[in-house]
């Protein structure tokens, strides 16, 4: 292929990406709206399963997503840069402001041509963090530019045991650098394999073995594969609905 054919699928290549979204400067176009004040997310642990978004670390800055970005599951603990266009809506955006938002729900599609029907890239964001980027008035759709960021935790992150039985599962939590896990293995301290866990649903991790009365070990792997063991992060004297702490080991 000569210079010129190159050029040409380069120039194809770009202006594809543009029409689905994506800008030259790695913001990529979407809407958002807000919850109203009963169903916020951040009083909802949504369809991630987080108990509460402020326990899990996530605070008040919290955002539902559409199918095209939540993934079944995926994003959830995720973190995105979201700002308003303004230039696209003077009226109702503020000039310059972003916000850091946290994955931790979904927003379902429906069948008239809703906003968060695929393939449209949308977040329903908690009204705090709405309106850090839209005035106050609005309780419409306002066009916004997102990316991917990476996520500022505080302390280490955490593993709340549920289940009951030998049904073992763990929501992983408040966790920094990519945030959303993409897998996860334990360890008991009975053991001297490593059983690989499934997604139950949303930030939630089932195992196949008993693993009451032992000490547990995990390894968790980022969607930017990122990995990270954690050993004896929780005693063998642990319980369902107990929370710990890796103890400030955290990815960044």
């Amino acid at each position: 292929m000569d210079m010129k054919g190159k050029y040409l699928v380069t120039a194809i290549l770009l202006v594809g990406t543009l029409s689905v979204g994506m800008c030259s400067n790695g913001w990529i176009r979407a809407h958002a709206t807000y919850y109203g004040v009963n169903d916020s997310p951040a009083s909802l642990g949504g369809a991630c399963g987080y108990d509460n978004p402020y326990h899990a670390g996530f605070g008040a800055h919290t955002a539902a997503l559409s199918g095209a970005l939540f993934r079944s599951g995926e994003s959830c603990g995720g973190c995105y840069q979201v700002r308003c266009d303004f230039p696209a809506d003077p009226k109702w955006c503020l000039r310059g402001a972003t916000v850091t938002v946290t994955a931790t729900n979904f927003c379902p599609s429906n069948n008239n041509n809703g906003w968060c029907n695929l393939p449209r890239h949308h977040f329903d964001m908690s009204s705090p963090a709405f309106f850090r980027i839209a005035r106050r008035g609005n309780e419409g759709i306002v066009p916004v530019f997102y990316r991917r960021v990476g996520c500022k935790r505080r302390g280490g992150v955490r593993f709340t045991m549920r289940g009951q039985g030998n049904f073992n599962m763990v929501m992983i939590s408040n966790v920094g650098g990519g945030g959303s896990v993409r897998a996860v293995a334990v360890r008991g301290s009975k053991g001297k394999t490593w059983l690989q866990m499934t997604r139950n649903w949303g930030a939630n991790w089932q195992s196949s073995g008993d693993l009451r009365g032992q000490r547990l070990s995990f390894k968790v792997t980022l969607t930017d594969s990122k990995m990270q063991t954690f050993l004896n992060v929780v005693p063998s004297s642990w319980w369902f609905g107990q929370t710990f702490s890796s103890r400030g080991r955290q990815f960044v």
